[in-house]
């Protein structure tokens, strides 16, 4: 399974016909936040695979096109607070937002992420239960603390996700936020058995062990319907 992540910077090679020939293979589309519905619906409704996101700290929860009002975009599933199991079998879970610093949307405290990542624990404990492994990729905007994360506080990482992938040890911890504009800035990192990965503009990355699920057929003119979800 190939998974394409991005993250807070439209890219010019995604936002262009020539969209299909490079990134034909890929399976799964994942948006770790800051990037514009209409830009998350045209990657969608081009590669014609599952997008599933979460909003950075950025994100409007309205946005206004010539199609009128869009709270979310269409034909996507939002990840925040929510564990799936894709048709590919894929276990993936995701939260939304950063740190609190100015009182702007989707900005949480660190207790706040730790009641919302508990939260999360039964589900994860019946995966172990139901399918042998807790989780296999976790989806966020902020990196986890310490790793790939800033000083200042606005780009602090969050302890709970930390604490998350020590325990819960997913193949993958995609995230965004962190802008990188140097190409000797650290943009993957191994932490036990799982890669953290910043999916700032885009990243290109193969499953082991999953097949592709068949692509849906989907439409782009209206809300999603249940039959949208993965």
């Amino acid at each position: 399974m190939k998974i394409l992540a991005i993250s807070d910077e439209e890219m010019g090679i995604l936002y262009g016909p020539h969209i299909t020939r490079r990134f034909h293979e890929v399976d799964l589309v994942i948006s770790c936040g800051d990037l514009p519905y209409s830009y998350l619906e045209y990657i969608l409704s081009m590669l014609d695979v599952p997008l599933l996101y979460v909003r950075g700290n950025h994100a409007g929860q309205v946005e206004w096109t010539a199609q009128g009002e869009r709270r979310s975009p269409w034909g996507a599933v939002d990840l925040h607070q929510r564990i799936l199991r894709l048709e590919s079998g894929l276990l993936i879970a995701g939260l939304e937002g950063c740190l609190q610093y100015n009182y702007g949307r989707n900005q949480y405290a660190q207790s706040d992420y730790w009641s919302m990542v508990l939260g999360m624990v039964p589900g994860l404990l019946y995966n172990k239960l139901r399918y042998g492994r807790y989780l296999d990729i976790l989806v966020t905007h902020a990196p986890p603390w310490k790793i790939q994360d800033r000083e200042d506080r606005p780009h602090q990482g969050i302890r709970a996700f930390r604490w998350l992938i020590e325990v819960f040890k997913p193949q993958f911890h995609f995230h965004g936020h962190i802008h990188l504009y140097r190409q000797d800035e650290v943009s993957e990192t191994q932490h036990g058995p799982t890669r953290v990965i910043n999916a700032y503009g885009f990243r290109e990355i193969h499953l082991e062990g999953f097949a592709a699920p068949p692509k849906p057929i989907r439409r782009f003119h209206g809300p999603p319907r249940e039959s949208d979800e993965p």
